[in-house]
């Protein structure tokens, strides 16, 4: 079997994943250098996950019928790849406050990731 790259993963992830009520984007987060030499950061935050988006649900009872968007965020790894302790300080983060957040080794693990939270 061939080892596949993380930025391979990704792209098979978002490719599956981003349909139907779930949205998905490629978040690059870093630093570089503008024309004068002053860093400039990009992305959400340091640590923050390599997809993001949403998962549209519906809540019921008492808000029957109306969607809420569920922010999502899937760290992607390969097989032998680790989270930094900021990444995981990432994920819990979204955990706790209500988002789908996760590691995803494949495509598998990020629609088990999200149909978890459908089935909620």
């Amino acid at each position: 079997m061939t080892k596949q790259s993380e930025q391979s993963i990704q792209q098979h992830i978002r490719l599956a994943c981003s349909h139907g009520p779930v949205r998905l984007w490629r978040n690059n987060t870093g630093t570089l250098k503008d024309a004068n030499g002053r860093p400039v950061s990009f992305g959400l935050a340091k640590g923050s996950a390599d997809l993001i988006g949403w998962r549209t649900v519906t809540i019921t009872p008492e808000m029957v019928g109306q969607q809420v968007a569920v922010f999502t965020s899937i760290e992607v790894k390969t097989a032998t790849g680790r989270l930094r302790p900021e990444q995981q300080q990432w994920l819990d983060a979204v955990q706790a406050a209500g988002g789908i957040a996760g590691v995803a080794r494949s495509v598998s693990d990020a629609q088990a990731l999200l149909r978890d939270v459908a089935q909620g």
